[in-house]
């Protein structure tokens, strides 16, 4: 089992930046792909962000590619998501997810989830 934990999440106003991190307990962290998805009021999950197990990959959505930065730190068992020039778009719970494959874009191939947190950007 591998327990995640995200934090960061808040109110902010477009344009501005807020980092997201997520703590990992359980397994051994670095044998695992990291994702952050995020779902809007009334929306799917989708997918934001991900990165391989050891940080040498990325992959973003291409709503948010220029803008949103994943990386990982292994030896601290976090993963983060820096968020600049946010849109009221951005709005949602992001969660962060874990998956036992080298590399994956696709919500089914995570493994574990954390709880979530608000994001919530003002116009």
């Amino acid at each position: 089992q591998v327990q995640l934990v995200e934090s960061g999440g808040g109110l902010v106003q477009a344009g501005g930046s807020l980092r997201l991190s997520c703590a990992a307990s359980g397994r051994t962290f670095s044998d695992y792909a990291m994702g952050w998805f995020r779902q809007g009021s009334g929306k799917e999950r989708e997918f934001v962000a991900g990165v391989s197990w050891s940080g040498s990959s990325t992959d973003y959505a291409d709503s948010v590619k220029g803008r949103f930065t994943i990386s990982r730190d292994n030896a601290k068992n976090t993963v983060y998501l820096q968020m600049n020039s946010l849109k009221p778009e951005d709005t949602a719970v992001y969660y962060c997810a874990a998956s036992h494959r080298p590399r994956s874009m696709w919500y089914p191939e995570y493994d574990y989830w954390g709880q979530g947190t608000q994001v919530t950007v003002s116009s």
